[in-house]
């Protein structure tokens, strides 16, 4: 296992983590696919999940909310959570947004928004402040909106919830690098006052915002340590993650 030392801006000593994984196994049928996970989130920032196509990220994330099968400790705010349902751990504090995003197409951005706050919708005053292109279009079909906007959706959405911590899935998969930078500008702002834990694929990305960085191989966790550490070592990017710094443009 390689292991740095740098922890970004993390939290001071005596900070406890917001969330936290213990020994975390994930089976489905004769595959297993977490083999001991054990990271820590950190109560401010960023803190990525990165690795190769298919070792894990995914699984994790759904794993931690319960959407997969898995034995360990999951602990939110130091209280126990891997034996609760999804919804009783989303109520708890953990705001998810999958990666394909999940909007309801067939609703308009602002119904969209009102199943999480029926009182507000796009008139949130958050969704003002951070998504104000949603403001404009909140009679449109979310359904016609770009891959991009989906995303502010599916953002959007998340944060009209009280929470704690937030698990986001590759925001920019798929999306054109001036939409890669909105969306960035929209996570750091979020991190201001929310942790996140990140699935990304983008370095550049994860350079820009992200303050610590777990990465898994083959279901296990095989690097932890600051983020700019690691995209400044070619070498140490290129081993842990088979790509470099020229990585799927602006952030």
């Amino acid at each position: 296992m390689t292991t740095a030392t740098g922890q970004g801006s993390a939290p001071p000593p005596g900070d406890g983590p917001v969330l936290a994984v213990e020994d975390l196994h994930v089976r489905y049928g004769g595959s297993h696919v977490l083999q001991g996970v054990s990271f820590e989130v950190p109560a401010t920032g960023v803190t990525a999940l990165l690795g190769r196509n298919g070792v894990g990220k995914t699984t994790t994330l759904k794993a931690i909310i319960g959407l997969a099968p898995r034995t360990g400790r999951i602990s939110l705010r130091g209280k126990d959570i891997q034996g609760d349902a999804t919804p009783r751990i989303i109520r708890a504090g953990i705001g998810y947004v999958p990666e394909d995003r999940e909007v309801f197409g067939g609703l308009t951005v602002d119904e969209n928004l009102r199943l999480v706050d029926p009182d507000q919708g796009v008139n949130a005053p958050i969704v003002g402040r951070l998504f104000p292109d949603l403001v404009s279009r909140g009679k449109q079909r979310a359904g016609t909106l770009s891959g991009g906007q989906q995303q502010m959706v599916s953002l959007a959405r998340v944060l009209l919830r009280e929470t704690s911590v937030l698990l986001i899935d590759e925001p920019t998969k798929g999306l054109a690098p001036k939409l890669v930078t909105e969306v960035a500008d929209v996570l750091a702002e979020i991190a201001q006052r929310t942790p996140i834990l990140l699935v990304e694929q983008n370095l550049p990305l994860v350079r820009r915002i992200a303050d610590t960085v777990v990465v898994l191989d083959a279901g296990q966790v095989v690097h932890r340590g600051g983020a700019a550490e690691l995209v400044a070592d070619q070498e140490l990017t290129r081993e842990l993650l088979g790509v470099s710094m020229r990585r799927d443009g602006a952030a």
